[in-house]
């Protein structure tokens, strides 16, 4: 999870050359945290494949830092051939010793087997007609949740609902922390801070499914 507390005194791109503004507190001194922040985390994503991708990277966050995985997104993007879950869902054992030789990415094999699975079940419910971002959108109410921009937890019921609905269908990794977490990066929950220049992302790009 990353807390929404702000950093004060960061101009964003684009800002007037007078103007502070605030971001999340998460984002700390690391330019590619704050890029991540700034462009990424928090918009509403609703690209099934897009939203799988991002699912399998918190999986591999757990139990590290998200600018771990972030330092090492585009190793993990080409040993895991971006993500394509019809070509990962394929992966033998030969890929697997490739995989936990690469340095470029996070070596474990649970998690690549994770991985490898949860390309499985992504298209086992695209085979039975279960859209994945309709899936998850739809538990969430179809539209960003705008948290109050105060004290953030590190789970909450519809995380735990998710990520029991999840494991059903065969995920693993995806603990009800873990899903917080991914709920919060791709724009379903709304967590940035009530003064951070973010805030307003998630009102402004809502989509009626």
């Amino acid at each position: 999870m990353r807390t929404g507390t702000v950093h004060p005194k960061l101009k964003t791109k684009g800002a007037d050359s007078n103007t502070e503004a605030r971001r999340c507190s998460w984002t700390g001194g690391d330019p590619l945290m704050q890029k991540y922040h700034d462009t990424e985390w928090g918009v509403p994503e609703y690209d099934s494949r897009a939203l799988w991708e991002k699912l399998m990277l918190d999986g591999f966050q757990a139990g590290l830092s998200w600018s771990t995985i972030l330092k090492k997104r585009e190793a993990f993007r080409k040993a895991f051939k971006n993500f394509d879950p019809e070509v990962v869902a394929k992966f033998t054992e030969a890929d697997i010793a490739r995989l936990l030789e690469d340095p470029g990415i996070v070596r474990s094999r649970a998690k690549i087997e994770a991985t490898i699975g949860g390309a499985r079940a992504y298209l086992a419910m695209q085979k039975s007609g279960e859209d994945f971002s309709k899936f998850i959108w739809g538990m969430a109410g179809g539209a960003p949740i705008q948290n109050g921009g105060g004290p953030i937890p590190t789970l909450t019921p519809l995380s735990k609902e998710v990520s029991k609905a999840l494991k059903q269908r065969g995920f693993k990794f995806v603990g009800p922390v873990i899903v917080y977490a991914w709920l919060q990066a791709v724009g379903i929950v709304n967590d940035h801070a009530s003064d951070c220049f973010r805030r307003h992302v998630g009102v402004e790009r809502r989509r009626v499914l």
